[in-house]
């Protein structure tokens, strides 16, 4: 391979985006590089989704097992966690999935390169894209190259799928220590006693679940007056219930004003009501977790010159703007997708987004990514899953709709697992009955929400849901119920 190399498209990023788009691009007939500056399969493969759910599940059977055990008679004493081999577990994965997206590459040659990426230009009418190569800083936060370019080359066309990294509080940035974000949250050598975690989304939720189940004093602070805040209300004040009773202590419609840290260790948080600031509280902790978003992972990426349009924080793309977008940047020749092109932050819609992309690159004609029914799923125990419009957003857009809930606890398959906390809730419009959203708190939520997602695809009714049969005992019923609820006519609600 020679310094100056050419391809039909260079792919900037690894993740689920771009591993999958250069795939993708591959089976088309495109001569395809793939330039990671740390390890194959991005964020989600070794910091985030996988290694996560790797480290919930532990929980969740120390959960059931030991805190619970009795309750299905079973009973252990003096039992022992060892954390180096939780944590461990959870790197261990991200090993095999790494050699898999090395090995698929492989198999579609795809060239793999490694290091720091810098696009020097887009395409004009007499030259291609143009991308330096230099050798990686290998640090989460830092987006930059260390020593001198080793080679420079081209393509027809470039595709950002850079991903995202952790937003910082303004007034106190990660030290990896004491202030922490999700990458360190994954890896702390000894478990801490007490952590307060500043936001309840889906990120601060499941390490909030984490962390409490294994012994952690857990704090957690949200600005909006409910956690999980884009979720159904009815989902948010259940689920505040619920792991209240496990033991996490919230302060909702509360902000950080200060994290001060200690010489010894530890820091003390302030927060203050966002309805009153003069009700000041201070809370001690040995770790503060930041866990208020994220943004677009553009540092170090392109050259002066190359202007590409950012908002705030994301790279601009017309996949807000059109109907059938191609995800193409202000600058010719340069496309983006997945998280470096703003929300939702989910993996598989980085992974739809790039199979559209490249194509529609390739001039193929593609149904694109539906927005409407992209499903989020939250992985503690209970889980939370959703799709499409809440109850709030479909009333705020004056849509006449009807809602049918149903409470797990009367359940049989809940009953029967130990899962009764929780629900199902449909939102539908009238008079026909069409599925707008979904929103599901309680066992097998992320599994769930499959069905409702299909439903919304193909604009199906409840009444399509309710004349479709559920095999018995299964929480798929729980899907059933709820349809029913939405005509009145639950059986077991």
């Amino acid at each position: 391979m020679s310094d100056t190399q050419h391809y039909d498209l260079i792919v900037i990023g690894s993740g689920p985006g771009g591993y999958v788009g250069a795939i993708r691009a591959a089976q088309l007939g495109m001569k395809v590089a793939c330039i990671e500056r740390d390890k194959l399969g991005g964020v989600c493969l070794n910091w985030g989704c996988i290694p996560t759910k790797a480290l919930l599940h532990n929980a969740e059977l120390y959960m059931h097992a030991v805190r619970h055990g009795h309750e299905w008679g079973l009973d252990f004493d003096k039992v022992k966690v060892d954390w180096a081999k939780v944590v461990g577990r959870s790197r261990s994965i991200t090993g095999t999935l790494n050699n898999g997206v090395g090995y698929l590459l492989k198999k579609n040659k795809i060239d793999h390169i490694e290091g720091h990426a810098k696009v020097l230009s887009g395409k004009t009418a007499t030259a291609p894209c143009r991308v330096e190569i230099a050798k990686a800083q290998p640090d989460y936060y830092d987006g930059t190259s260390t020593g001198k370019p080793t080679r420079t080359i081209t393509a027809e066309r470039i595709l950002v799928a850079t991903g995202a990294k952790p937003r910082e509080l303004p007034f106190a940035p990660c030290d990896g220590k004491t202030i922490i974000s999700s990458y360190e949250a994954m890896n702390l050598p000894k478990r801490p006693e007490s952590m307060v975690i500043v936001g309840s989304g889906a990120i601060g939720m499941e390490f909030a679940y984490f962390y409490n189940a294994f012994g952690t004093k857990v704090t957690v602070v949200e600005m909006v007056d409910r956690i999980l805040p884009i979720e159904d209300d009815d989902v948010s004040k259940a689920a505040l219930r619920a792991f209240k009773k496990q033991g996490i202590e919230f302060h909702v419609a509360h902000t950080v004003k200060a994290i001060d840290t200690k010489k010894k260790g530890g820091a003390t948080v302030t927060i203050v009501d966002v309805k009153d600031d003069k009700k000041t509280q201070a809370i001690d902790a040995d770790v503060v977790l930041v866990a208020v978003g994220v943004v677009g992972r553009t540092d170090g990426l392109f050259a002066d010159s190359v202007k590409v349009a950012v908002e705030k924080g994301h790279i601009k793309t017309d996949y807000r703007d059109v109907a059938e977008p191609t995800y193409q940047t202000s600058v010719p020749g340069i496309y983006a997708i997945g998280d470096v092109i703003g929300p939702p932050w989910l993996a598989h819609v980085s992974s739809e987004e790039a199979v559209t992309c490249v194509e529609r690159m390739a001039g193929h004609h593609t149904l694109g990514v539906d927005y409407k029914s992209i499903p989020g799923c939250t992985y503690c125990v209970p889980q939370i899953a959703s799709v499409g419009l809440t109850e709030r957003a479909a009333r705020e857009q004056g849509i006449d709709c009807v809602v049918g809930t149903y409470q797990l606890k009367g359940h049989g398959k809940a009953i029967a697992v130990g899962a009764t906390e929780g629900l199902v809730k449909i939102v539908a419009s009238k008079p026909y009955n069409e599925i707008l959203g979904a929103h599901i708190f309680g066992e097998d939520a992320s599994e769930l929400i499959g069905e409702i997602c299909l439903a919304i695809r193909l604009e199906a009714t409840a009444e399509d849901i309710i004349s479709t049969m559920h095999a018995h005992p299964t929480m798929h019923e729980s899907i059933h119920e709820a349809a029913l609820a939405t005509e009145n006519r639950a059986i077991h609600g």
